[in-house]
């Protein structure tokens, strides 16, 4: 009984564990850091030692000399004030900033490079990398104006600027750059349609960026540029896009076909004009026609003789001889 009772809650723990982890909150934008490009902090052990032994033996040697004799207050006070000494001397690196609080107040920003606190009274508290940070985020199953869930993936460029202000103003000023750029995007694109985000993607990148500084600045960062890297579209939406697409090419081929018929009506009632004018042309006309379609087909026409003296009385001797020219070609085939 008791191991069947060991069982049950073993599977009921196990049962919550997994329940616990589904419904759990997973945040899905991260800030990219680099170990490998962490600066080394063995030159800032090096120094805190340097500074222990130098201040160590002074003490010491001070002590000993007025005391007469090297005892056992020299080494105390020797060790004491070494402590000290190591407790307020600090190295920021060129891209760090110090807030130091005196008595749990903001009393200064040091940094880069060395700087000292008073022991037990002041404290470096935290320190801020001002270089540009890449935060990568995302919007998974988005609804858009028109209802459609979207998956869209960006990428967020920022820095610290104030930091004085993202240590005060923000208890995790990372985490809610994350979070905010989150927000801004699930907004924009439920404000738009999936035709829209699909396409702007370089006005959705910028009305983000605007939201983003909007509520950053307050915190001491500035935001430097958005990017969308990727638009995942349902694949029943694309099938239907695509068929939007297709119609939308039918409807401007019809009309560059509509406005090409137009010009051609345009000039055909020009040339009708001359033609009806001069029905020499026209004759001529009919008669090149006849010529180009015997040539590309390679028929044969057969032409009465009488043909060309039609021509006669609207025709000089130039125009009879090309009038009879065209007949010969078209007899023999040409």
């Amino acid at each position: 009984m008791k191991s069947n009772k060991n069982a049950r809650s073993h599977a009921a723990g196990r049962h919550d564990g997994v329940r616990h982890e589904r419904f759990a909150m997973r945040p899905d934008a991260s800030t990219e850091i680099i170990e490998g490009e962490h600066a080394s902090n063995a030159g800032v052990w090096l120094f805190s030692a340097a500074v222990f032994t130098i201040v160590f033996g002074v003490v010491s040697f001070a002590v000993s000399a007025v005391v007469g004799s090297f005892e056992f207050v020299s080494v105390v006070s020797g060790v004491v004030a070494a402590v000290l000494a190591s407790m307020s001397a600090h190295i920021a690196q060129q891209w760090e900033k110090v807030i130091v609080l005196r008595f749990g107040k903001f009393n200064r920003v040091s940094g880069p490079g060395l700087f000292w606190t008073i022991p037990f009274i002041e404290q470096n508290t935290m320190r801020v990398d001002t270089r540009m940070r890449v935060t990568t985020f995302g919007a998974e199953e988005t609804l858009t104006a028109d209802l459609v869930p979207l998956n869209v993936n960006a990428v967020l460029f920022w820095m610290v600027w104030d930091a004085k202000a993202s240590c005060l103003e923000v208890g995790n000023f990372t985490r809610a750059v994350e979070l905010a750029a989150q927000t801004a995007l699930r907004d924009a694109i439920g404000r738009a349609g999936a035709a829209e985000v699909a396409i702007r993607r370089e006005q959705l990148d910028r009305e983000l960026q605007r939201v983003l500084e909007e509520k950053a600045n307050q915190w001491g960062i500035s935001i430097l540029s958005v990017e969308i890297r990727d638009i995942l579209v349902p694949k029943e939406l694309q099938d239907v896009m695509s068929l939007e697409a297709q119609a939308e090419q039918r409807k401007k081929a019809r009309i560059i076909l509509t406005e090409a018929e137009q010009d051609i009506c345009t000039m055909y009632d020009e040339m009708g004009e001359v033609y009806g004018q001069n029905d020499a042309a026209m004759r001529l006309r009919a008669m090149h026609l006849l010529y180009e379609s015997v040539r590309e087909t390679g028929g044969t026409v057969v032409v009465p003789s009488s043909f060309s003296e039609g021509f006669g009385d609207v025709l000089g001797d130039s125009d009879k001889a090309s009038a009879q020219s065209l007949l010969r070609d078209l007899a023999a085939g040409k």
